[in-house]
């Protein structure tokens, strides 16, 4: 198990301008491979206008481990919710996002992870939204019984 945060940057498609902000996970790892990820995303514009596209996800995560690097793919559902400009409206969506990445073992307490995840907001009107999410973070890693006599 590991609990982290980290900065995120996205990219909308119905702008060129990234929305930036942060990020908050949990990971449970079932079995040596297959786990679990919740994620909560937040992400505002830097303009005056309020915009901002918040995420709450939670799905399974496949991970193999070589050495201190632990590449992982992930499929997530979950719930968004887009403040509109000016504060006009603030809607929440059903979404799906599908994501790798990587947490490198720094300490047997700490893991630095680099993140990538598509988005797809299915009922945002007209046609949905899609943006794209880079997470780099950190996590404290919780050792399971099987670790506490490695040492890295």
């Amino acid at each position: 198990m590991q609990i982290g945060g980290g900065f995120v940057i996205d990219s909308p498609d119905y702008s060129r301008k990234k929305l930036k902000g942060f990020a908050f996970y949990t990971t449970l790892d079932l079995t040596s491979h297959l786990g679990g990820e919740f994620v909560i995303h937040q992400a505002n514009s830097s303009a005056e206008d309020n915009i901002y596209e918040r995420t709450y996800e939670i799905g399974p995560r496949y991970h193999r481990d070589y050495g201190r690097f632990s590449p992982y793919v992930k499929a997530m559902y979950g719930r968004g919710v887009f403040n509109y400009p000016n504060n006009v409206a603030n809607l929440a969506y059903n979404m799906f996002a599908f994501g790798v990445g990587t947490d490198v073992k720094i300490k047997p307490w700490l893991n630095v992870r680099a993140d990538y995840e598509y988005q797809d907001w299915m009922s945002f009107p007209p046609t949905g939204l899609s943006p794209q999410v880079i997470t780099i973070g950190a996590a404290y890693h919780f050792p399971s019984q099987l670790q506490r006599g490695r040492h890295w």
